[in-house]
């Protein structure tokens, strides 16, 4: 980032956290129509690498939300995970289209469209719209977290061989310490599941849906809204935008309730953001 931004007031941020909540809902429109033509019709489903797809609704949705950004706040940078993006302010939008992609070109309704939005390293707010479930999670920073307008909170469990991680998986690194994670949550007692959406599973933690949420390496677009709504939640989570160059690399990324979150972190060797103040869970 080389310019500085212009202060936002309390009352531009509230204009683009409604603003955020509009997109997200015209957006999750677009991703469920697209959804409902793929599984009546059948489309073209390609890959941009392993186990990496991609579809035409995943461009639909990626363009509309950088028209309707641009037009209402050309002043803000976009980061986008299919059109990218160049930073050069404090202020960005960070989008992934449809988090869950090879759950949509197969016809599972788990997906969802994740919207952030960053103001010199911090997540401001953010929102996750899971539109064949009728799902809209939002966050701002410092204002609760809710899910279609209620109020949301981590789970209370407070035992590991009663908690229900999920445990993403990225190929960027090496099987064998993903297999080391998994083992040692395992181990703890805990029940380790995989659902193809790390946003979603963010967002899940953030419900009480799930007690934790570990994948060794995340992007941002995957991750910064769910990351905020988990915080809003009463939950822990790692530090993802102090890690060196995060925003455009990635990180590892850990969320979970604080019963669980010490613990989590020393299986998955990521680190916590105010670990100090957490406590360790029974097993």
């Amino acid at each position: 980032m080389t310019n500085q931004p212009h202060p936002l007031s309390p009352e531009t941020l509230s204009r683009r956290a409604d603003f955020c909540k509009e997109i997200a809902l015209s957006a999750g429109k677009l991703a469920l129509e697209g959804f409902e033509r793929q599984s009546r019709q059948g489309a073209h489903v390609g890959r941009k690498g392993p186990q990496d797809f991609l579809t035409e609704t995943d461009g639909t949705v990626e363009a509309h939300l950088r028209a309707r950004l641009k037009e209402a706040f050309p002043e803000d940078d976009f980061l986008g995970e299919e059109s990218g993006g160049t930073v050069t302010s404090g202020h960005v939008w960070v989008v992934d289209p449809i988090d869950g992609t090879a759950n949509f070109a197969r016809g599972i309704p788990h997906f969802c469209i994740s919207i952030a939005f960053v103001v010199d390293g911090v997540i401001e707010i953010g929102a996750i719209n899971a539109p064949a479930m009728d799902d809209l999670y939002f966050a701002r920073r410092g204002a609760g977290a809710t899910r279609n307008g209620l109020p949301i909170n981590t789970a209370g469990t407070d035992n590991f061989d009663a908690a229900c991680i999920e445990l993403g998986w990225s190929n960027r690194m090496p099987q064998s310490q993903y297999l080391a994670v998994l083992t040692g949550m395992l181990d703890a007692g805990a029940n380790v599941r995989r659902a193809a959406s790390g946003a979603l599973g963010l967002a899940y933690v953030a419900d009480g849906r799930s007690d934790g949420y570990v994948e060794l390496h995340m992007n941002a677009w995957d991750c910064l809204a769910g990351l905020l709504l988990v915080q809003e939640a009463g939950g822990a989570t790692c530090d993802f935008l102090g890690a060196e160059n995060a925003l455009s690399e990635g990180a590892p990324v850990l969320a979970a309730t604080p019963a669980f979150a010490a613990q989590l972190g020393a299986i998955s060797g990521i680190p916590l953001a105010n670990a100090g103040a957490l406590r360790t869970c029974a097993v």
